[in-house]
């Protein structure tokens, strides 16, 4: 089989990979469909000194497909050749507290990250994963929305319940990208009024079609004056930053009201606040967020399915694998929404 490999400094090559056999408490995923996430531009832009300096793994981690083997000893309740599933795409030690509570990521030994840090990703037709990874694919969702959930769609979702968000309130979204737009998305859809930031005209105006009740350019206005306006002076009651910009983070903080919760989910960067003004006499609770556990994987799919909300629409590019080239120059841009992989020979 083809897989796609970043070998750094913005390029990427199809690389030749044996087809992948299951270890005892493994299966085999013929992928259906693997998403492209922003995570992947920061392996894309690595530069190839540090990426030969490792080992070469296939991208993507955003997996989602059927089962095509399975391992001597996993039991037909945890898997079935047939069954549609999206991926944890976590391995850990499998006896910490982390692992056992499906918080993989944090495993106390380190974690595989698949498509990332050692182990395989989805960007190839065969992907080989522990069973216990697995999340059950609804039968009312694509395989293109399963890998959204697999990973941005999934950490927009596990951001907004771990600040609480209600259908009273509103939330300011920096950042409409794919992670963002997926949080405006299931913000509406769980009632909120959402302020999407966005300094890309057409990236604001897909928030508005997606449910943004208004979208700010940070170029044209100050976003955080222009989010008390809209808020009678008091600011939102919720926000989350999306991208990694310094100066992003640091607004979606000043832009909530006394007493209100902001989270980060845009990795890389850094931030600089004032501890006092920004945190402390307002009475804020920050959040930092990273994905989801495998219940809130679960959990968003359902979501999402019971909901019948069309995570198929924030695609605007589908492709083969022999145009990752082009895939992903057009990606590097930030400009789009999101790309997915969907035919592998």
């Amino acid at each position: 089989m083809k897989g796609i490999v970043f070998t750094g400094d913005r390029k990427l090559e199809l690389m030749d990979f044996p087809d992948p056999t299951p270890g005892p408490r493994d299966v085999v995923l013929e992928i259906k469909a693997s998403g492209m996430c922003g995570t992947d531009l920061g392996l894309y832009r690595r530069p190839a000194a540090v990426v030969q300096a490792g080992p070469l793994w296939i991208g993507g981690h955003e997996p989602c497909g059927v089962v095509a083997a399975v391992g001597s000893a996993v039991t037909e309740r945890e898997a079935r050749v047939g069954d549609r599933v999206m991926d944890h795409h976590y391995e850990g030690c499998g006896v910490c507290r982390h692992c056992k509570s499906g918080w993989t990521q944090n495993c106390d030994e380190g974690a595989i990250i698949y498509g990332n840090a050692g182990g395989h990703g989805a960007h190839a037709k065969y992907m080989v994963v522990p069973a216990h990874t697995l999340v059950p694919l609804p039968d009312e969702l694509s395989f293109a929305a399963g890998a959204a959930i697999a990973c941005g769609t999934g950490t927009a979702y596990g951001a907004l319940k771990r600040l609480g968000l209600e259908g009273d309130e509103t939330i300011a979204i920096y950042g409409q990208g794919p992670v963002g737009l997926s949080g405006t998305v299931l913000a509406h859809a769980m009632g909120a009024r959402v302020i999407a930031v966005d300094p890309s005209a057409e990236r604001r105006a897909v928030a508005l079609e997606k449910g943004a009740a208004v979208a700010i350019d940070p170029t044209a206005d100050d976003p955080v004056a222009a989010i008390k306006d809209l808020t009678h002076g008091k600011g939102a009651d919720k926000a989350l930053d999306a991208t990694s910009s310094a100066e992003a983070r640091a607004n979606a903080v000043r832009s909530v009201r006394t007493f209100g919760s902001a989270a980060f989910v845009g990795i890389g960067g850094e931030v600089r606040l004032d501890v006092l003004g920004d945190l402390i006499r307002r009475q804020m609770t920050l959040v930092g967020h990273q994905t989801f556990s495998k219940m809130g994987q679960d959990d968003c799919a359902r979501f999402v399915a019971d909901r019948k909300i069309d995570i198929d629409s924030l695609f605007t590019n589908h492709w083969r694998i022999d145009q990752a080239e082009e895939a992903y120059t057009l990606f590097d841009q930030q400009k789009t929404g999101k790309g997915v992989f969907t035919q592998f020979d």
